[in-house]
Parts: structure tokens; sequence; C-alpha cells
């Protein structure tokens, strides 16, 4: 949809004002979270875009407590499923129970009724629990009995991987994989944070309760804004070269990333970087896209959606190297 410069001008102002939430946000959270800014910028790009989110860092890194304090600026109701080999569907999204009292049976809902759902080392469920999440992830609706509920939004998961154990766990399916938004790579926090961290957990500070600064409704509207901001022709031409560059590297003087790729992003891929890419410049307060939201959130969006042959991990070639590659060659609009 074409736009005038004062039609994006207009937004620009919009959204300036409405992007202030986010500054409330980050301000709250950091009361309890030291450092984890990345991680926390990711949360509000996957709120923004309608996107579910995947995390994947080694355990003690708060991407429990962040996704919690955010619920709780936000006032929104939070659950959190700890996922184990023994879990069952309706452990997830409920299920019929007879009531004697009643002599009929009755819906018992699940912890997926909520806004913000951590769902806790996805990987260590087994595949009808995997399945479960990821429909009323992509249909926002649950079925239980004859009934279909419709799920509350604003609707977040958060599924959390831990790369290290391997026993006991089940891979995420390329295709649920591909249903997350970005996968997101936690790390370690700097020297400096941690000092911090060690003072605010030895003195007691890191339990203090997160207040409410931003309503659900500001949030709604923040999401209808994000969807308005004006993308050029050249920007979507830009993401579907780096999506494309995936697929056919030849094409793009990339032959070197033929051996290497197995396959490359889906349709999904393209869809997830222009809403990501949105949501950045939402962030950044700015009513239009730039190549730089693109490259920003590229290693993120299209990190899960990258399949790699035996040849690239005999090399040592990662996902990352490969994004990074592309995003050298093609040019920037």
């Amino acid at each position: 949809m074409y736009k005038t410069a004062e039609d994006i001008r207009q937004l620009n102002e919009r959204i300036s004002q409405a992007g202030q939430f986010t500054d409330k946000l980050r301000q709250e959270v950091g009361h309890v979270i030291v450092g984890q800014s990345h991680m926390l910028d990711r949360l509000l790009i996957g709120l923004l875009s309608n996107g579910h989110v995947l995390l994947e860092g080694v355990p003690g890194l708060a991407k429990t407590l962040t996704i919690k304090s955010l619920s709780q600026a936000i006032h929104a109701k939070f659950s959190r499923i700890q996922f184990t080999p023994d879990l069952l569907p309706a452990d997830v999204i409920g299920t019929m129970i007879y009531q004697q009292q009643k002599g009929d049976f009755v819906v018992r809902k699940g912890p997926i009724f909520a806004n913000f759902i951590l769902a806790d080392e996805i990987n260590r469920a087994p595949a009808k629990v995997q399945s479960a999440l990821l429909e009323a992830m992509q249909e926002r609706q649950v079925t239980i009995g004859d009934s279909t509920y419709k799920l509350d939004e604003p609707f977040l998961v958060l599924a959390t991987q831990n790369p290290l154990e391997q026993e006991g766990t089940y891979p995420l399916p390329e295709a649920q994989v591909d249903r997350f938004i970005m996968k997101v790579v936690v790390g370690y926090p700097k020297m400096h944070e941690e000092q911090l961290i060690i003072r605010q957990n030895v003195q007691g500070m890191a339990s203090q309760p997160v207040k409410q600064v931003v309503s659900i409704q500001e949030v709604t509207n923040a999401k209808d804004l994000t969807r308005q901001i004006y993308m050029d022709e050249k920007i979507e031409q830009y993401i579907l070269d780096i999506v494309f560059a995936t697929r056919t590297p030849e094409k793009y003087q990339l032959e070197r990333l033929k051996p290497l790729i197995s396959y490359g992003g889906s349709p999904r891929a393209s869809i997830s970087l222009a809403l990501a890419a949105k949501a950045q410049a939402f962030l950044n307060k700015r009513g239009f896209v730039i190549p730089e939201d693109i490259r920003s959130i590229a290693k993120d969006v299209l990190r899960h959606r990258i399949g790699l042959t035996y040849e690239a991990e005999a090399e040592n070639v990662s996902v990352e190297d490969v994004v990074e590659d592309v995003l050298k060659q093609i040019n920037v609009p």
C-alpha cells in the first residue's frame, strides 16, 4: 500500500507516542533483570508481531524470570508449563471431567489459557504434547471434546530449550520449529552484570515485585500500529533476496554455500522477517522499515529455518556463518 511522505510523517508521530510504553516496560523489568536486554527486546518483537519465541540457553540465565516479569508489568495472565517425558496433551490444553453433582461432563481448562505461556524445556515432551501446544500457537484456539475455545489476546508462547542435555529429549521437528518467529540464543551476562546479580540476590533485592506499568489495551493498540508501519517495495525485495539466497545460493554468486545448505528458509521465513522488521522499527519509534532493521533480526529469524549438510558440520560451519555470508553478499537497498 503506497503512502505519501505526509502519511509516513503522521505515522512516525503516532508511533513515537505509542512506543513510550516499551521504555516503561524495559525500565520496570530492568529492576529485576540485570542485562539480557537482547532477550527482552526479542520478547517485545514477538509480542508486537504476534509471534512466538524459542529461547535456547543453559539453565540459570533468567529466561523464566524475564517472561514472568514482563507479564507482571503488563498485568497479563502467566502460565508456566514444565515439559516432561510423561506429560499428556490434556495436561496442557485441559480435558473433560465428570462431575457427580451435576451428573455431566464439564470442561477443565488447562494452563494454555493464559496470555503468556512459558513452555519450559519444550524438547523434553513427546511429539503428541508438542503438537497440541503448537496447534494452539498456530490456530490460537483449543478444542476440548466437541467445543472449540478461542485463546485470549495477547497470546505469546515462549519456549525454552536446554542445549546441553540430549538424553531424554525429543528434538522439535523442523515443521514445528518453523512456527516460532524467532529462535534466540541467550548468552551469559557480562562480568559487571553478574557482579550486580550476585549483589541483588545476596541482599534479597531480586525478589522484589514488578509493578504494572502498561495495560493490555496499550499492547493491543501497539500491535495494530506495528502492522501499519510502512515497508517500501525495495525493502520487500531485500527480504526476498535474503531468503531466496538461502534456497538457491548459486544465483547470488554464493556457490560455496550450495554444498553446505540442505534446505533454505520457507515462505514463513519471509513473512517472519517482514513482521519482525516492522516490530524492530516500532521499538526504534520509527514509522517505516530500513535495511538495518532486517539485518539486526535476520540471524534470530533464520537461525532455525536453514538446514545444514554433514559437510557443513564437518567444516564447522554454523547457520550464523551462512546468514552472515548471505547478508554480506546481498546488495543493501
